[in-house]
């Protein structure tokens, strides 16, 4: 069963860094996208970056310049490293996947699997 699990999430002043990380298990890793998501409370899940399977990043106009996603395909994990943190990137934050068909090899066009998430809560 695939499983992502987050981590890496905790508390810091506002201008601080964290690097969150994602473990992927059950899963052909590097076959398809990954991203990280968040939601504030009392707020919709929003998307946040995103890595194709060449490497390709995309990213948020919230977050450019100051977070960079990767993935090690040998450790089959993903990251996001978060600098320059402000307060209204307090939020769970969540990574994702999309299903892969190794029949075609082709991935899923939705976010098929979740991780729990993970709590990064900005300070003033």
């Amino acid at each position: 069963q695939v499983q992502l699990v987050e981590s890496g999430g905790g508390s810091v002043q506002a201008g601080g860094s964290l690097k969150l990380s994602c473990a992927v298990s059950g899963y052909t890793f590097g076959r398809c996208g990954m991203g990280w998501f968040r939601q504030a409370p009392d707020k919709e899940r929003v998307f946040v970056s995103s890595i194709s399977k060449d490497g390709i990043t995309t990213y948020s106009d919230s977050v450019k310049g100051r977070f960079a996603i990767s993935q090690d395909n040998a450790k089959n994990t993903l990251y996001l490293q978060m600098n320059s943190l402000k307060t209204e990137d307090t939020a769970v934050y969540y990574c994702a996947a999309k299903t892969y068909y190794s029949y075609g090899d082709y991935c899923s066009g939705n976010w098929a699997y979740w991780g729990q998430g993970t709590q990064v809560t900005v300070s003033p």
